[in-house]
């Protein structure tokens, strides 16, 4: 994932410390109910697509703009799936973030499916039954987008 112009402005003043950021995942049925994947730049692996929004914009069309970046494929946003905190994530340079994902269902509604940017190095619709190696990040996001019943969120609540 591309790294904003302003986490890299808020970077330099706040250093490594935790960001507690905004990000979307966008799952993406065709007509033919296949699923819209991207195999990831960063880490070889096929994944959902998604990204972190810009200050002031809306998630869904965060959503909207990340599938078209990374895909060429032009989405409408149809529900919220889930809604979740991530665990913080450190990376190889030291910077820790936190991300509180909310993922859309999305239905393709024209473009070609194909690589866009630098952060995919292949981008494929794959039927339900056929799905490549998934972390299971992604393959809960599918899973809940394919059920009728309201957004998923954690039910605990810490008293």
């Amino acid at each position: 994932m591309a790294t904003p112009d302003f986490i890299r402005e808020l970077r330099a003043k706040a250093g490594h410390q935790l960001l507690w950021l905004p990000g979307v995942s966008a799952i993406v049925f065709d007509d033919d109910g296949r699923v819209l994947l991207g195999r990831r730049a960063d880490t070889g692996r096929w994944s959902i697509i998604g990204g972190i929004g810009e200050p002031g914009e809306q998630p869904a069309r965060t959503a909207v703009r990340e599938v078209l970046e990374e895909t060429a494929v032009h989405c409408v946003p149809e529900r919220v799936v889930l809604v979740q905190a991530l665990e913080p994530m450190c990376y190889p340079n030291g910077d820790v973030c936190q991300f509180m994902d909310i993922t859309f269902r999305c239905r393709a509604v024209g473009g070609e499916a194909r690589v866009n940017d630098e952060e995919s190095l292949d981008v494929r619709w794959f039927p339900l039954d056929a799905l490549p190696d998934l972390e299971d990040f992604a393959r809960m996001r599918i899973k809940q987008a394919l059920e009728d019943g309201p957004a998923w969120f954690d039910p605990t609540i810490a008293h």
